[in-house]
This record gives C-alpha cells, structure tokens and sequence, in this order.
C-alpha cells in the first residue's frame, strides 16, 4: 500500500513539473497588442468607402476572401514569409497595412505571428491585424461583410 501510494505521489509531483512546460508554448503571449488589431467593421466600413485612402490588405493565410487583399499564402511557410517581406518592402513605413488569416482562432494560428512580428520588425507604425478571433466565416463572412465573388 506504501508504494502504490509513494508512486501515485511521485507520478503527480512528475505531472505537475511537466505540465507548464507543455503548455509554455500554447500559453505565450501575443506579441499584439488591442492597439495592433483592426475590428472587422472598421475595415469593411473602409472597404466600402470608395472615397477613402485605402489600407494595404495582405491575405496570410491558406484562402483569402476579403476584397483587395493581396494573397501572400501561409505564413508560417518561408516562401511566404519572403513574399511578404518583399512586398512589405515595396510600401512607405507609415502606409497603413492589414494582415488577415482567419483560418482558425488566433491561439492556433501558424500565420498571424509571423507576419505580425515580421511587419512590426520592419518599422510599420501602421501595421495591423484584423481581429479574426475565431476564424474568418465567423468574424467575417457571418457578419455581412464583403467577399470577394
């Protein structure tokens, strides 16, 4: 009885070292802040308003639907980070940029951190990501908001 009790003991002492450090990687934090996101309506609103200076919208994920975007691809790809990079390069620092994926929630994401960062690192001081926070069908397409045909 000693034993299976000293086991059970050492087996949850075990579980409660390892369990932080599987979930360090899930539980970083954003590298964004509320002040980097753009709200869906904020951007279907500039969208629609065709007297207005349009943002620059880079489409990061596998399939892009927003009006205007251009599409980059995957992110978490390097082929897609160098076309994102290249295309970042082309545009004035204070341009107004917005990255999307929607392809899942931001906290599984391969994306939305990468070209964040990388936008960031650049000097965009108007760099955004669009507040997808679920995925793009639900904060998007649900909501009314433009598509492309």
């Amino acid at each position: 009885m000693y034993r299976t009790f000293r086991n059970v003991a050492a087996m949850a002492c075990l579980a409660l070292l390892i369990t932080p450090l599987i979930s360090c990687g899930q539980g970083k934090p954003n590298p964004w802040k509320d002040s980097d996101l753009m709200e869906p309506a904020t951007l279907a609103k500039a969208i629609a308003d065709s007297t207005a200076k349009q943002p620059v919208i880079f489409d990061i994920g596998p399939v892009g639907s927003i009006p205007g975007s251009i599409h980059i691809g995957p992110t978490e790809d390097k082929d897609s980070q160098d076309k994102l990079r290249a295309e970042l390069a082309k545009l004035p620092k204070d341009a107004e940029v917005v990255i999307y994926c929607g392809c899942c929630p931001f906290s599984r994401c391969p994306n939305v951190r990468p070209a964040f960062n990388m936008m960031k690192e650049m000097g965009f001081a108007n760099g955004k990501l669009l507040n997808l926070k679920d995925n793009l069908k639900q904060d998007w397409i649900d909501k009314g908001y433009p598509v492309d045909k």
